[in-house]
């Protein structure tokens, strides 16, 4: 089977800084996609930011200039630094991951299991 373990979520004031990290583990193939959502209490689970294969980026307007998405593929680890936090960037944080296995061939997608991002003075 496959693990997602998120770290680096908190408690930060408007204008500083937080890095996410989502570590895969387990019975891995090959990793494809990666990426980050976020939903804040109320609201839709959105996508923030995704990482290819190949290392194209693309992400959410509003963070866009101020998060930077990066993998490690030979740690099986996506990033999200995010910068310039805003209040409006509160939410639970999910990480995404495109997976196949050694026993599933098909790539599928796991989650993590969400850290907290607070920002607020």
């Amino acid at each position: 089977q496959v693990q997602l373990v998120e770290s680096g979520g908190g408690l930060v004031q408007p204008g500083g800084s937080l890095r996410l990290s989502c570590a895969a583990s387990g019975s891995i193939f090959s990793i494809n996609d990666m990426g980050w959502y976020r939903q804040a209490p109320g609201k839709q689970r959105e996508l923030v930011a995704v990482i290819t294969g190949g290392g194209s980026t693309n992400y959410a307007n509003s963070v866009k200039g101020r998060f930077t998405i990066s993998r490690d593929n030979a740690k099986n680890t996506v990033y999200l630094q995010m910068n310039s936090l805003k209040p409006e960037d509160t939410a639970v944080y999910y990480c995404n991951v495109e997976i196949s296995t050694v026993v599933q061939s098909a790539l599928l997608d796991y989650w993590g299991q969400g850290t907290q991002v607070t920002v607020s003075s």
